[in-house]
């Protein structure tokens, strides 16, 4: 008998978040809960909690699961916190950052993938997310200062209108670097300057935009 997606989850959770030192106890809670296998295509549900990335159409990823969840505990999330996530993607992220933050605002360069992605959130009873098209490297202005920043692909450099868009100490988490790999960064916004940190190597689709990659 085929396991249930439930416990393809939990061992997901066990194997490749945990025992590769994924430990903050509310990103690994709202691994458990949030369903990664309704935000893939049909096509690819059975390989839904597997270790590497998925395609979701358009030429777009739903990423790792162990880069999502690094990449959501270094933001340090807090409850009352208000995110923005720049690359909505398949909304599994998305989903993800709702379960730890208080509101999510999330901009998808690509109207298709983005009406999706909402259409998801909403039949699964996220009430907190907050989905547009646009150009996701200048920000969501209205609704700033935020407290955490998450860029979910590559930049060439960290877009200047996302760091003014962040709170003063809010934490910013982008990969930076060339077309075809990066460095995944880690930027705390200190007063009128950034302090950086580097945490891996990654390979994520290019941040196109007129602060990233021209199209």
């Amino acid at each position: 008998m085929n396991p249930s997606f439930e416990e393809m989850r939990g061992a997901m959770v066990d194997i490749q978040l945990v025992a590769r030192g994924i430990s903050d106890k509310r990103v690994l809670e709202a691994f458990r809960k949030v369903p990664r296998h309704e935000f893939v295509p049909e096509e690819e549900r059975q390989d839904s909690y597997s270790d590497y990335p998925l395609p979701v159409g358009y030429g777009q990823t739903i990423s790792q699961p162990y880069m999502v969840a690094l990449m959501t505990q270094c933001l340090d999330l807090k409850p009352d916190y208000k995110v923005l996530e720049v690359g909505t993607g398949s909304g599994y992220q998305t989903a993800i950052l709702a379960e730890l933050a208080r509101e999510v605002y999330s901009i998808e360069r690509i109207e298709g993938l983005s009406q999706k992605a909402a259409r998801t959130l909403e039949r699964l009873g996220y009430r907190n997310c907050f989905i547009k098209a646009g150009d996701g490297t200048l920000g969501w202005g209205e609704n700033a200062p935020y407290d955490s920043i998450m860029v979910t692909a590559g930049a060439p450099d960290i877009p200047a209108s996302l760091i003014d868009q962040l709170k003063d100490k809010g934490i910013l988490v982008i990969p930076v670097g060339g077309s075809l790999s990066q460095v995944l960064k880690i930027a705390v916004k200190d007063g009128n300057s950034i302090r950086e940190s580097e945490i891996c190597a990654c390979v994520f689709v290019p941040l196109i935009g007129k602060e990233g990659w021209a199209g």
